[in-house]
């Protein structure tokens, strides 16, 4: 009988020289094509995507770019024109930008006191010249939330509920009276939504991220100890000079005090619980546990730590890995770890799992009763967060791409270096934890899986043994 034990094992795989990989003008193309392809299947006549510096990804899944302080609008017709509204400090952008377009200057989309001359402040008359009037039939407006509530009375998504800030959909509805405008995130990220699934190129490319964030992580793992404080362990994790999509955790202690998320000064004592965060564009990675070399040093109510909350919690992570497979629903996936690990007892509350890109979190078809697929090409983020009263969390989130055998075939043969690290880690799970890893899965972090709850043993994991 196997049961998971707390165990020394080998160092997971680990990789010198990974390097950015760039999104090719055809899968530009590609996303361009699909983009178009949904407009025409649910009758959108134009599409406006909305971008800020934390809700850019739709807009930058076309672009190449998002506007980083400002804000933006891109105006895509059905037959393809284009037009970019922005601020003052982005129009030198939409020069290099992967999708040919039409500029228009409206300082309104700038920072607070700079100049408002050189462009239009009159929003309206922008969006008549890029093509927004009443001779349209249907307009959508695509932000970064579909509101999966839902509250529509047939329990489809909404469509009057726009997440764009007021004075914009105010400037279309005047633009385009009595168009219909509707909510049109879904034609991105909902069920079938174009940005669902990744070719090669966009697998190759997202990896980089994922691979970092595990590289960052490990490194923190082996530099912490008591003395080192949040801000070098925060050093750790940010790698490469890359940008973030969330907020770096490195928290020791009691976390979030005078409502503070960032890395301190605070240093690690003996004994405290850790919490590790760290995430770019493809993957995030994530590990809590306690400063602590064995159960010994636990704190007096947690010595059942291992048994209460972390051996279950392994057991879950690896019911995921070999259930999750392409031509399941994303209800029989959810019903695999309620029954192995029920939200009851151990207090998880988010999907148990969902779909990663550009943002951390792009969309989930992991939930009670869901129909959705999983499908090739999909970024899964394997991500299961317990809450136990009394006792510190555990976590191991990473990301695993799923793929098909001829999505697998063509990142052999595209990207033989990025499938040599894919297969290491599947030999890794597979040979040193002892994790049956659906063939499907293809790890695209190298710590995948990896559990070490005492994080001053960090050669030590959490791993399958065949009980004697």
């Amino acid at each position: 009988m196997k049961t998971p034990k707390l165990k020394q094992v080998a160092p997971p795989p680990n990789f010198a020289g990974v390097v950015p990989v760039p999104l090719t003008d055809e899968t530009m193309k590609q996303r361009q094509h699909k983009v178009l392809q949904k407009m025409r299947e649910t009758g959108f006549d134009a599409l406006i995507f909305y971008a800020d510096k934390e809700h850019g990804s739709n807009f930058e899944y076309l672009t190449g770019f998002f506007p980083r302080f400002e804000e933006a609008l891109l105006v895509l017709h059905k037959d393809g024109s284009t037009h970019y509204i922005m601020g003052n400090e982005n129009l030198k952008l939409v020069a290099h930008a992967r999708l040919t377009g039409t500029l228009h200057h409206c300082p309104l989309f700038s920072l607070p006191n700079q100049p408002m001359d050189g462009g239009s402040v009159d929003l309206t008359a922008i969006l008549r010249d890029c093509g927004i009037t009443p001779q349209l039939d249907k307009l959508g407006l695509v932000g970064w939330k579909m509101f999966t509530v839902p509250l529509t009375a047939d329990g489809s998504l909404p469509t009057q509920m726009f997440d764009l800030p007021y004075f914009i959909v105010t400037a279309v509805q005047q633009a385009a009276p009595q168009v219909t405008v509707q909510n049109a995130a879904h034609l991105l990220i909902g069920d079938g939504g174009a940005r669902r699934l990744n070719n090669a190129n966009e697998a190759a490319h997202y990896e980089y991220g994922a691979q970092l964030a595990a590289k960052g992580m490990f490194a923190a793992l082996n530099q912490l100890a008591p003395g080192v404080s949040e801000r070098q362990l925060g050093g750790l994790l940010n790698q490469e000079g890359q940008l973030n999509n969330v907020v770096t955790i490195a928290a020791t202690g009691q976390r979030f005090e005078k409502a503070n998320f960032y890395p301190t000064d605070k240093a690690i004592c003996l004994g405290d619980p850790v919490s590790l965060t760290v995430g770019y564009k493809g993957g995030l990675s994530s590990r809590t546990g306690f400063a602590v070399e064995n159960a010994q040093q636990l704190p007096k109510a947690q010595t059942d730590y291992l048994e209460k909350v972390v051996y279950p919690y392994f057991k879950a992570v690896t019911t995921w890995l070999e259930a999750a497979k392409i031509g399941v629903t994303g209800g029989q996936l959810y019903q695999e770890i309620e029954s192995v690990y029920p939200k009851a007892v151990y207090g998880w509350h988010l999907n148990p799992g969902h779909l990663t890109a550009d943002e951390e979190w792009l969309a989930s078809p992991v939930y009670e009763g869901s129909t959705e697929l999983l499908q090739s090409g999909m970024l899964l983020q394997l991500d299961l967060i317990p809450s136990m009263a009394g006792y510190q969390g555990t976590s191991t989130e990473e990301c695993l791409l799923a793929a098909d055998e001829k999505l697998q075939a063509q990142l052999q043969a595209d990207y033989p270096q990025l499938w040599q690290r894919i297969s290491q880690r599947r030999a890794y799970l597979i040979n040193e934890l002892e994790i049956a890893l659906h063939p499907d899965l293809l790890p695209m972090s190298n710590l995948v899986a990896y559990l070490p709850p005492f994080l001053l043993a960090c050669d030590q994991a959490v791993a399958w043994t065949t009980a004697e």
